[in-house]
């Protein structure tokens, strides 16, 4: 195994290459975040942990996590600092830092802590990691598509709950693929051959819900003609998903939440208790822990949601999966119709690139189905093809920035001072690096920092590349390098 230290003080590298035969690890190390991350694109086996401090050269570390968790072998992130900041543990951990560790001698502490991230590390490389290597490549046969660290975390997440009975809670902003995640959880899970029952909460009429959730039984209520069993009990031996929890009525709130705790309830008008085993598994695009404070939500109910709470990132926030996204969503419309597949033009991709996406994946993919209809016989599609509204964001946007930023002359700089001419050689060569860190940015964007595919395109060898992207401070998941 190989872990990379990252710090200005040399010392505490020194120790841990002291270590490093009784620990089992080959120890490398860097003393900047920049030279740290091009340590790990350039070496081609990646590393297995990076230790890094809090802050390196008066940046902080954890606004680099995502960054270093995109190269090779997706290390283990331990940051390490002898004061900390609240901010910054809060940041490294959402982001999947392994472990934010405050110590005043952490030199003391570090040779104990990579042990155990190594152990760790040795266990997911093993049968458990097989087995998460299959699962994922189920979710992503259920449509759960991207490369980003964000989705990343996400579907490594699924795939370890996704075969215990814990409940789940999914958050996030509407169109981020709640219910997919849910249906995938449930196909992947013991309970697929049973069923996996939808409930919209906010579709429930309010004088039914009851009925609706717990069955009822005949004669209940004026229209009750018949016994029927609720969705519950549909759920029995499956998954119940209870989309959009947080539009469920207070008092049917406490109801349920005796279900959750005893597996029993009353149908509507029965005096005979009804069972059912399910796993839960809910959804909400609201804020509960706020709705907690105003009354609007039981908080032990929330405690039992969240056994395991999955978070959604909005499409804004991991673009560089857009281009995977469009392709993936133009090849089921064209299987599901029939169609020839159409070629996606630079400019178009280009376009999607620069929106910013309110309405997240399933906007994406409304985007993408209006383009291929849109384009009728067209064997390409084109900006042309989307929607007005993005292609009128997309502009105004653009406008806007031009407005923002100084204007800048079409007329070459002539210094008056003869002495402050440069030669044709340097003006030359200013002109290429202003070029060539123009190209780069473009083609990470376009390509959304696949080194493979940036290599092919600018036909150049994948050491060259890095070079280039080290020269010009660029890093394969953004236009500049986070530190």
């Amino acid at each position: 195994m190989k872990a990379l230290i990252i710090d200005e003080k040399k010392h505490i590298a020194d120790i841990l290459l002291r270590d490093a035969a009784r620990l089992g690890v080959e120890i490398h190390s860097a003393a900047s975040l920049e030279e740290g991350l091009l340590a790990c694109q350039v070496n081609g086996e990646g590393f297995d942990v990076v230790l890094m401090r809090d802050m390196v050269s008066g940046h902080a570390s954890c606004f680099s996590i995502q960054d270093f968790r995109s190269t090779p072998l997706s290390p283990e992130i331990l940051i390490f600092t002898e004061q900390g900041n609240p901010q910054h543990a809060e940041h490294a951990l959402e982001g999947g830092a392994w472990d934010y560790v405050v110590d005043p001698f952490p030199e003391k502490k570090l040779p104990d802590m990579l042990r155990r991230v190594l152990r760790y590390r040795h266990a997911k490389s093993n049968s458990f990691e097989e087995t998460q290597r299959e699962i994922r490549e189920q979710l992503q046969g259920h449509g759960i598509i991207g490369s980003s660290i964000a989705i990343k975390n996400c579907v490594n997440l699924v795939a370890g709950i996704a075969q215990s009975d814990a409940g789940v809670l999914i958050t996030g902003e509407t169109g981020t693929g709640k219910e997919l995640f849910a249906s995938a959880l449930h196909n992947i899970s013991p309970r697929s051959s049973k069923n996996l029952t939808i409930v919209d909460c906010a579709a429930l009429p309010s004088t039914l819900v009851e009925s609706i959730l717990f069955g009822h039984a005949k004669g209940s209520f004026t229209g009750a003609d018949k016994t029927r069993k609720g969705l519950i009990k549909q759920a029995d031996g499956g998954t119940l998903f209870l989309d959009e929890i947080g539009e469920m009525p207070l008092e049917i709130q406490k109801k349920f939440l005796r279900v959750l705790q005893e597996r029993e309830y009353l149908p509507v008008g029965s005096s005979i208790s009804e069972s059912s085993d399910f796993r839960l598994i809910a959804a909400t695009n609201r804020d509960l822990e706020t709705m907690v404070e105003e009354g609007t939500f039981r908080e032990d109910l929330l405690f039992r949601l969240k056994t395991f709470q999955l978070e959604l990132p909005p499409l804004r926030t991991h673009k560089t999966d857009i281009s995977e996204l469009v392709y993936y969503f133009r090849d089921c419309y064209s299987k599901r119709y029939k169609l020839k597949k159409k070629k996606l033009s630079t400019d178009y991709l280009m376009t999607l690139n620069r929106y910013e996406w309110p309405g997240n994946v399933r906007e994406l993919f409304q985007a993408v189905e209006y383009s291929i209809a849109d384009a009728h016989e067209s064997a390409v599609l084109e900006p042309i093809h989307l929607p007005l509204n993005i292609r009128l964001s997309v502009t105004k946007k653009k406008l806007e920035k031009l407005r923002a930023s100084p204007e800048v002359s079409d007329e070459p700089f002539m210094p008056d001072d003869l002495s402050l001419m440069p030669t044709i050689k340097e003006d030359r060569e200013k002109a290429i690096q202003v070029q060539e860190k123009q190209y780069l940015q473009n083609l990470l964007r376009i390509t959304g920092g696949d080194i493979k595919q940036c290599c092919e395109t600018a036909d150049l060898s994948r050491s060259r590349l890095y070079d280039l992207l080290k020269k010009y401070g660029l890093s394969q998941n953004s236009t500049t390098l986070h530190t």
